[in-house]
């Protein structure tokens, strides 16, 4: 684990201690924030400024989302991915209505049914079916023609795209822009889930523009948090007239920080210099490491590709009892009997915690006895 300096030293200084190896890839959310996000929240508690995003901070976010989209937009820091979600979801449902999403989406899944909370039970999820957990656009249009010839169904209002995507995929250019294009002669509204937002413009190599509103999103949940900020996400609209009553509904969910410039700091630090991006990249690059490596024994299984941060992959069982017994963590994906888990990497993942994981799997893969059988794993 990384511990940074305290909060009495300068805020540049810095120092890494590392007392083991990293056996922790249960997500991307165990690892700590990056130094240059701390030192951003260090130098914004230096002397008193207006509370409730009156301040320098968040004023000055504003300028630097409209330069890193190349566009005008309007952006509200808000402290979670659960809440952003949740927050555009009643805002794209209103008054009430449905939301496709995919049927792997955090937001259907994962959220306690966050968006139905948020929108006062006014929005649903309607999960579509999906391959390596993307929505293809005729799916969806077959979905709105047929929801249109129930009328007990909830009107279309929204689709939300998930990119990257919850099984380590990411949605091409082109796929974004065919959803959008279909949702839109349809009426809809397209919202973005980017949680893992960097680590899907690394992978695609193209700009946050030409990721977003270029190809038709309306309205994005950036993530921050799970890519080296400390709490942090943000919602951002790329067509204002959505955001109109945006600001009120923020204050009543309890997402106006009366500090806001905290979490301002936290994205403009997190912004600046590419920082997101270099972060991402790793994390991407270090994943990569973890497949190519497990790849090579005999009997591993991937269940998707791996273009992000963390590898989905069913283990031979003494690998996996090897590796629980040696300390290691990850996460279980899809039911029991598929003995699926999730290696999670992220900013801070070094390559020797990469390489020692590997080398310890390999070491465990001698025996073949019930390597075939489907490995238990912890709950997410």
């Amino acid at each position: 684990m990384i511990h940074f300096a305290a909060a009495s030293e300068s805020p540049v200084q810095t120092k890494e201690v590392r007392v083991s190896v990293k056996k922790n890839f249960y997500s991307d959310n165990v690892s700590g924030a990056a130094p240059e996000v701390l030192a951003a929240i260090v130098a914004a508690n230096a002397g008193d400024t207006a509370p409730y995003g009156g301040d320098l901070w968040t004023e000055r976010l504003q300028e630097r989302f409209a330069e890193l989209f190349e566009n005008e937009v309007e952006i509200y820091p808000v402290g979670t991915g659960t809440a952003a979600n949740g927050l555009c979801a009643s805002l794209i449902t209103a008054p009430y209505g449905g939301i496709y999403v995919s049927d792997a989406a955090h937001v259907h899944g994962s959220e306690c049914g966050g968006p139905e909370f948020w929108s006062g039970g006014n929005a649903r999820t309607v999960p579509l079916p999906t391959v390596d957990g993307k929505i293809a656009a005729a799916d969806l249009a077959r979905a709105v023609e047929e929801s249109g010839a129930r009328s007990a169904d909830v009107p279309p209002r929204a689709i939300s795209l998930t990119q990257a995507t919850e099984v380590s995929t990411v949605y091409t250019l082109a796929e974004v822009k065919s959803l959008a294009d279909a949702a839109h002669a349809r009426r809809l509204w397209v919202h973005m889930d980017g949680a893992r937002f960097a680590n899907a413009v690394a992978r695609l190599g193209c700009t946050p523009a030409e990721a977003s509103w270029k190809a038709g999103v309306d309205v994005l949940s950036f993530g921050a948090t799970k890519n080296g900020a400390l709490a942090a996400e943000a919602v951002v609209f790329f067509d204002r007239a959505l955001a109109e009553t945006m600001r009120y509904r923020r204050r009543r969910g309890g997402h106006l920080f009366s500090k806001m410039r905290f979490l301002s700091a936290q994205l403009e630090a997190f912004i600046a210099k590419d920082l997101w991006l270099r972060n991402a990249r790793h994390a991407n690059a270090m994943a990569q490491r973890v497949r190519e490596g497990l790849a090579r024994i005999p009997g591993v299984r991937f269940a998707s590709p791996t273009q992000i941060n963390f590898v989905l992959v069913a283990l031979p069982q003494p690998v996996w009892d090897g590796l629980v017994a040696e300390g290691y963590r990850f996460s279980r994906r899809g039911a029991l009997s598929e003995g699926i888990v999730r290696i999670a990497c992220a900013f801070d993942t070094r390559e020797e915690d990469v390489d020692a994981l590997v080398a310890t799997a390999h070491r465990y893969e001698g025996t073949r006895q019930g390597a075939d059988r489907a490995a238990p794993a912890t709950r997410r």
